[in-house]
C-alpha cells in the first residue's frame, strides 16, 4: 500500500431502519433533497464521505408492507444528531422525468414522497475516511455522484489547510450543477459539461490537468464512461491504487447496478 494515501476504515453495525419523511425540497433542477426522521436514526454514523446506505422502496404495487422491494445506493448527503426533534438525515434523489437513465421505482418514489410516508434503508456498513495529507484533488461526478462530491469538498476544507481542487461534472442539463453552487472559493475549480458529448470532455480535461505525487482522485457515476478514465489514470500514468479512487455507482441498463463490483471488467484491481 502506498502509505501516502493510506485511509482509516471503520466498521458499522448493520441493521435495518425505518424512517419517515419530515420534508422534501428541490436542491437543484432535477435533484430533491428528502429529510427523513425517526428513532431508528439513533446510533447512525456514515463520517466518510463517499459512505452509502441501502434504501428499500415498492416495487410497483405502491407499498412496501408485505410487498416487493428494490433496493438502491445512496450516499447520506448530511446527518443531524442533535436536531431539534430528534435526528435527521437527508438523502438526495435524481428525478429527471422519473425516466431514463436515472427512472425507476426509486425516483418515482421520491417524486411522491410527503410527509408521513415511510422506507427503511440499511447500512452504512462501513466507511473510509479521507486520506491525510492530500496536497491536492481531482473530483469527477456525474448526477449520482454529486452528493458524494459535496462531502468531498466539505472534508477536504475541514482538513487543515485549502487543498486546490478540481472539480469536473458530467450531467444531462447544465443547470443541475447549480447542486454545487456555494463550493466555489479561491484554489478550487468546478466545471461543468453538459450534452451528448459530455464524457469525451470530461476525458480530455482530465489529462489536461495537473496530476502530481500528492493529488488525490474520486471519481464516480456511470460505469461504462469510467473505464477509460481508470485506464487513463492507472494504465498510462502508473497511478497507484490508493491514489484513485473510483465507483461505479450505476450502469447503463441494468438495473439495481452493484457500486462494489469492479468498474473494469478487464482489471479488477
Amino acid at each position: 500500500m502506498t502509505e501516502r494515501f493510506a485511509r482509516e476504515r471503520m466498521r458499522h453495525e448493520l441493521r435495518r431502519r425505518a424512517l419517515t419523511v419530515l420534508r422534501t425540497a428541490e436542491v437543484a433542477p432535477g435533484m430533491v433533497r428528502i429529510t427523513f426522521g425517526g428513532g431508528d436514526l439513533e446510533g447512525f454514523a456514515a463520517p466518510g464521505p463517499a459512505d452509502h446506505v441501502k434504501a428499500f422502496f415498492p416495487a410497483g404495487d405502491g407499498s412496501t408492507d408485505g410487498g416487493s422491494t428494490v433496493a438502491r445506493d445512496y450516499t447520506p448527503r448530511a446527518f443531524r444528531p442533535d436536531a431539534q426533534g430528534g435526528p435527521e438525515l437527508d438523502l438526495d434523489f435524481v428525478l429527471h422525468g422519473h425516466a431514463g437513465a436515472f427512472g425507476g421505482p426509486a425516483a418515482a418514489w421520491a417524486a411522491a414522497a410527503q410527509p408521513g410516508d415511510t422506507i427503511e434503508i440499511g447500512g452504512p456498513r462501513g466507511s473510509a475516511l479521507p486520506p491525510r495529507g492530500i496536497e491536492s484533488a481531482i473530483l469527477v461526478a456525474d448526477e449520482s455522484a454529486l452528493p458524494a462530491a459535496a462531502r468531498w469538498l466539505e472534508a477536504l476544507d475541514a482538513s487543515g489547510a485549502p487543498v486546490p481542487t478540481t472539480v469536473l461534472i458530467g450531467v444531462e442539463d447544465a443547470a443541475t450543477a447549480a447542486y454545487l453552487a456555494g463550493y466555489e472559493h479561491e484554489g478550487r475549480e468546478l466545471r461543468c459539461f453538459a450534452g451528448a458529448d459530455r464524457d469525451a470532455r470530461i476525458a480530455e480535461a482530465l489529462r489536461d490537468a495537473e496530476i502530481g505525487e500528492g493529488t488525490f482522485l474520486f471519481l464516480a457515476g456511470e460505469s461504462t464512461a469510467l473505464i477509460p478514465l481508470r485506464r487513463y489514470l492507472r494504465r498510462e500514468l502508473g497511478l497507484p491504487k490508493e491514489q484513485v479512487d473510483v465507483s461505479g455507482y450505476w450502469k447503463r441498463g441494468t438495473a439495481g447496478h452493484d457500486h462494489h463490483a469492479p468498474v473494469d471488467p478487464d482489471d479488477a484491481d
